[in-house]
């Protein structure tokens, strides 16, 4: 999701530093040595000052000292304080527009707002929306601004808060200043329905499902189809980058490489924001299916839209149809696994990349059940050495991939979560919790990537997604009644 101008901004760090800057954290903290062995009072808040919280909310402050209260751990209750209202404190710009709540939430130390990220970085708040009538106006922001985006262009995959104009506008493509990039990618439409479907479960609120709701839809219905290349037709996105980095760029005149129209939907790029080699992208289209579907529900339901609702609900057939029939591979050693890209042709890539949607994470997107056994078989191959990015050293093991060039042995602490949402054994999830704990180079914060064999050495050192994501695994262990696994690390 990231690309390599993010990198130059943030340089490999060290524990030379003694503290964090203030537009990181909120507040200068003395960074805690990687040994971590202070006492527990040493373990500081590293959330800005109240005052200075972008966005507060009662709800998510009690859940935090409710959480902390049950942890004995003490670096774990204090990472846990520290990441799971970094969303909330750092990235929220919350107000009304036309009547109606609009939040625009940015990335981190990139300003601006990935449907993707946003929609994941709130997404753990929504159980707590119904005790605070604040935080559930602004996920409805957060909602309404996500379909908003998407009838601006449903191909961008990150917006600007206004027709600012952003670093890439020299792409080859068809760059407006409201985009902030223009990579598309197929779970850039889904995460948005996969928001507004467990918003409108939770707290009964179908305001949100509106004319620009029905834009929205009517728009991605359009370019999943046009994605599928049928009767030659390549569609009208193409895409090309004067980069020297052939991940952020495309073949064959920005078309990408061939794909033989079987149904599935073609994504130029992954959630890395990477260009794929096989535009089929296996887990993708599989998020594709499951968001059809609860779009259907959404259309039949509350708009009273059979007609919408049934060809969501025919698209989505026609794309599990074809992934029964492209999407395995009958692998030497783990028996029938997923393939990470297809081309229809026969050609399937083998591999898993830490961003979400990925094989190793399908389960915890509802995609397929942890108990799949082709699923099971995929999950033993990506955490192995078979997968190409998948790196082992003496700071940790993980999945990477191969968006971050800072050295090639980058673990994304994503997949260690994912291993952890998507396991059943307690002391697989034990040990992850535990990986994740001495991999934070005493910051008390998750990062995009560190180094296999020195995790002081890591990329990205305020980045909301991957610090919620550590609050919402947390938050998932203690409400499952895990809390004496937590307390055994």
């Amino acid at each position: 999701m990231y690309n390599h101008v993010k990198l130059g901004c943030v340089a490999l760090l060290s524990l030379a530093s003694t503290t964090l800057s203030a537009s990181s954290v909120g507040e200068n903290t003395m960074v805690l040595p990687s040994d971590n062995t202070q006492v527990a009072n040493a373990y500081t808040s590293h959330r800005p000052k109240p005052n200075e919280r972008r966005f507060r909310s009662k709800a998510v402050d009690n859940e935090v000292l409710r959480i902390k209260k049950m942890l004995k751990n003490p670096k774990l209750a204090w990472m846990f304080e520290n990441c799971f209202p970094n969303t909330l404190d750092t990235t929220v710009d919350f107000r009304i527009l036309d009547g109606h709540p609009d939040t625009f939430v940015y990335t981190g130390d990139i300003h601006a707002m990935w449907l993707r990220d946003s929609g994941a970085q709130v997404w753990p708040y929504i159980s707590m929306a119904n005790t605070d009538a604040e935080l559930r106006q602004m996920l409805a922001g957060v909602i309404n601004r996500q379909f908003k985006c998407i009838v601006i262009d449903p191909y961008a995959n990150a917006f600007n808060d206004g027709p600012t104009g952003s670093e890439w506008m020299s792409d080859l493509t068809q760059m407006i200043p409201e985009l902030h990039e223009r990579k598309w990618e197929i779970d850039s439409l889904c995460y948005p329905i996969r928001l507004a479907y467990q918003y409108w479960k939770v707290t009964g609120d179908s305001s949100v499902f509106d004319e620009t709701w029905l834009k929205a839809i009517t728009t991605i219905l359009r370019t999943f189809r046009e994605q599928q290349r049928k009767n030659g037709d390549l569609g009208p996105y193409k895409f090309q980058r004067k980069t020297e980095k052939a991940a952020d760029t495309t073949m064959n005149d920005g078309w990408g490489n061939p794909v033989k129209p079987v149904g599935l939907i073609a994504s130029m790029f992954r959630p890395s924001d990477d260009a794929t080699i096989y535009q089929f992208l296996i887990p993708s289209n599989f998020f594709a299916v499951t968001s059809l579907h609860k779009a259907a529900e959404i259309l039949r339901t509350i708009n009273h839209q059979p007609d919408l609702s049934d060809a969501c609900t025919v698209l989505a057939d026609e794309v599990k149809a074809a992934l029964q029939q492209y999407a395995t591979f009958n692998h030497p050693q783990y028996g029938t696994i997923y393939a990470y890209e297809v081309d229809g042709y026969g050609n399937q890539l083998f591999m898993d990349d830490a961003n979400v949607p990925s094989l190793l994470a399908m389960p915890y997107l509802g995609d397929v059940s942890v108990d799949d056994p082709i699923y099971q078989h995929t999950r033993k191959y990506v955490w192995s050495d078979n997968n190409p990015y998948f790196f082992r050293g003496t700071a940790g093991e993980g999945i990477g991939g191969p968006h971050v060039q800072l050295t090639r042995h980058m673990i994304w602490p994503m997949s260690i979560m994912m291993k952890a949402f998507t396991s059943t054994d307690d002391e697989e999830i034990k040990s992850c919790i535990q990986l994740l704990l001495n991999t934070d180079a005493g910051t008390g914060f998750i990062h995009e990537s560190f180094d296999q064999d020195d995790a002081t050495r890591f990329t990205r050192e305020w980045f909301a997604w991957q610090n919620t994501l550590f609050g919402e695994l947390i938050k998932k262990l203690v409400d499952e009644g895990k809390v004496d696994l937590l307390n055994a690390i």
